[in-house]
């Protein structure tokens, strides 16, 4: 009899499996890092061979540490970091290039040539997103003009594209299933959300074969079998939804107007808009949050590029900390950061400023600076930023949301938890159980194979909900975000080619 759903978590820097049993409790995690490659600066490239073989050994550890087999697990759901692109062939399953991270700004000159081309207003109606060299279209142009030959072998049919879901699927399937599913299609500039179809116009203009394209699937359904030889025995891989559309599903957020952050490498907030794509003036994006038995919802997303990653930049760029964790007693030892702020854009700046050529910058340092200031000033950071996205949905949508539900490694630090309401002026809650993107995903697909009759069920598997409610003064908070907006300028349209 089954006894779990395995979720398959592969991020930004590293690979997880984590088995829910069915009171939605974790029974065993595994967890692997693979390399990060910075072949120039502001580049960012994975090897998509070691991201599978991290992910597989992931699978096959988490079985081990359950004492479980493949026959107990229900079925695999997949969740993934999303705009990263993989090309590979199709006979042999290896990549071409390395894959180019969602992080990575070095297709920027294949945007302005798009943007001087008029073609801005295009992406953004058809796609819901801004022109930006965050995600995949212009990540494969790249890759076919750096690889010899490889726009004509695509042209014949010889190479798929995929972001990380539709890797894992093919390699977890032999090459049987070739397909992505609504919330990740939604991510590649390619894709109109509107007609739910690759984009005739855009593919065009990129010179992107169609025959590169994976198949579209509903978020939870059929995604084939893991061969038995992966994990000792065939698993449906019945579920599927990019990273942060799994959160808002982990989290519960299936109503319009319910809206999550997710504190990671970046910080991403989004916002459900039920069955309306719901158009941004204000900078962020119209995203596909999942497709159910042929029906899809919407959401607005405020995708901030650097969170979670300036604090690893504190510990490994620095040598300030010697773990995350150490933060928090850093930030509560000084009253204020002494008027430094510190704007973490390191690979330019995501919603709602759309700045490719914005870089780190720290201001306000005196001869009294310390060490926990600019710890403190870097937590800070995280939170002015998830204010600047928060104040964007809210206007989008108009909609004002009771509380912002918060996940993810960072969201632990109660230091930024209580500031983060200290800065929205809104309360926050954090769930006891904070693998709610991985969550996401089993959800999806447990509900697809029967384990689980309705998303509610997993409701009462959280274990509560820690509030924090703000405590500035309303003249203080927006003091404090006045000078966190001047110092954004500052750091902005800094990089020159």
């Amino acid at each position: 009899m089954s006894r779990y759903v395995m979720a398959l978590d592969q991020g930004t820097t590293s690979s997880r499996a984590i088995l829910f049993d069915r009171e939605g409790k974790i029974a065993a995690v595994d967890q692997y890092e693979f390399t990060q490659h910075f072949p120039e600066p502001g580049w960012v490239e994975h090897d998509a061979e070691e991201i599978w073989q991290s992910q597989l050994r992931a699978a096959r550890g988490v079985l081990e540490k359950a004492g479980a087999k493949a026959g107990e697990i229900a079925a695999l759901g997949i969740t993934n970091q999303r705009e990263t692109a993989v090309v590979w062939d199709r006979a042999t399953g290896e990549p071409i290039h390395r894959a180019i991270v969602w992080q990575s700004r070095q297709t920027v000159p294949v945007c302005d040539d798009l943007r001087a081309r008029g073609l801005e207003g295009e992406i953004r109606d058809r796609t819901g997103l801004v022109l930006d060299a965050y995600f995949s279209a212009t990540k494969i142009r790249f890759i076919l003009d750096a690889v010899p030959g490889a726009q004509e072998r695509a042209l014949r049919g010889e190479l798929c594209f995929g972001t990380v879901d539709s890797w894992l699927v093919y390699k977890l399937t032999r090459g049987a299933v070739h397909a992505t599913e609504y919330s990740n299609a939604s991510r590649t500039m390619i894709y109109d959300i509107h007609q739910l179809q690759w984009d005739e116009l855009l593919t065009g203009e990129l010179d992107i074969p169609p025959a590169m394209l994976p198949e579209l699937r509903d978020s939870s359904g059929d995604f084939g079998e893991a061969d038995p030889e992966w994990l000792g025995g065939a698993i449906p891989i019945a579920g599927i939804a990019g990273d942060q559309q799994a959160a808002l599903f982990g989290q519960g957020c299936t109503s319009p107007g319910q809206v999550k952050n997710t504190y990671g490498t970046g910080c991403f907030l989004l916002m459900n808009t039920g069955d309306e794509a719901r158009a941004s003036n204000t900078g962020l994006v119209t995203t596909l949050a999942w497709g159910l038995s042929g029906r899809v919802s919407y959401a607005l997303e405020g995708s901030v590029f650097v969170g979670g990653a300036a604090v690893q930049w504190l510990r490994d760029g620095l040598g300030l900390v010697e773990n995350a964790a150490e933060t928090q007693a850093a930030a509560e030892s000084v009253a204020d950061t002494g008027g430094v702020y510190l704007v973490p854009a390191f690979v330019g700046l995501g919603a709602p400023y759309w700045d490719d050529r914005a870089r780190g910058t720290i201001v306000g340092i005196t001869r009294g600076t310390t060490r926990e200031h600019l710890i403190r000033a870097t937590l800070e950071s995280i939170a002015f930023q998830s204010r600047d996205v928060m104040e964007c949905a809210t206007r989008d949508a108009a909609i004002r949301p009771g509380a912002l539900r918060v996940d993810g490694g960072a969201c632990a630090n109660d230091f930024l938890m209580q500031f983060q309401a200290d800065v929205l002026g809104a309360a926050v809650e954090r769930p006891a159980l904070l693998e709610v993107t991985a969550l996401g995903a089993a959800a999806l697909a447990g509900l697809a194979v029967g384990f689980w009759s309705d998303r509610s069920e997993l409701d009462a598997a959280g274990g509560g909900t820690t509030t924090f409610e703000p405590r500035l003064s309303e003249d203080e908070r927006e003091a404090r975000y006045a000078d966190w907006k001047r110092a954004v300028e500052r750091s902005r349209d800094w990089a020159r080619d």
